[in-house]
């Protein structure tokens, strides 16, 4: 939630146009939504079984994967729209 803070921030700073808002959201929603599927496997896994058992490690190393997997692609989503304007501010 602070990346997504700091992000709009930013965007509030930079003066962003609509569609960039729009990626942008959609690449925070995708991380959210990643999280909250994890979390829900993982709970359900830990319901199902108390024991280690090696399919459900599986299940659940996937599923931080998949938040994972989508963590990085907000982050280079993140970097193509605001890393131009910022380059420019840092660099001159």
């Amino acid at each position: 939630m602070v990346a997504v803070l700091v992000v709009g921030a930013l965007g509030i700073w930079l003066h962003l146009p609509a569609l960039e808002w729009a990626v942008l959201a959609l690449a925070a929603g995708g991380v959210v939504a990643a999280e909250a599927l994890n979390t829900a496997i993982e709970r359900l896994s830990d319901r199902v079984s108390k024991e280690e058992e090696n399919a459900i490690r599986i299940v659940k190393d996937m599923a931080a994967g998949g938040v994972l997997a989508a963590t990085v692609g907000a982050v280079l989503v993140g970097l193509v729209v605001l890393g131009p304007r910022l380059w420019v501010i840092i660099l001159g």
